[in-house]
């Protein structure tokens, strides 16, 4: 399996409240170069074996794969949901620039 250097991840909140503290603390503590907030998204899903629907706030991360166990660590520990959505997508390409800036800002 080829191995990325940047990801993507996806994580959903259940207020937009809670997507700013979580954005907040991942890029205070340099574990993501940024962060952007869609306020609200309709959420259908199984949960306690009945379809469920939530609005929630998605956050669209940015950062380095090498990263991706201390962002779980650091939002599971402040996130509201029992099982938080945290989802890492490779980017396999992209303008090189922005690339780069990423890896300049996280530690």
């Amino acid at each position: 399996m080829e191995e990325f250097t940047y990801i993507v991840l996806f994580i959903t909140t259940a207020t937009t409240n809670e997507a700013q503290r979580i954005s907040k603390v991942l890029l205070e503590q340099r574990k993501v170069a940024c962060v952007n907030i869609v306020p609200r998204v309709n959420s259908l899903f199984w949960w306690e074996n009945k379809l469920d629907l939530a609005h929630e706030s998605l956050l669209i991360v940015k950062t380095k794969a090498s990263l991706l166990n201390e962002v779980i660590r650091v939002v599971r520990e402040i996130h509201s949901y029992d099982i938080p959505e945290i989802i890492a997508l490779p980017i396999i390409g992209g303008n090189q620039d922005y690339l780069e800036w990423i890896g300049k800002e996280v530690k």
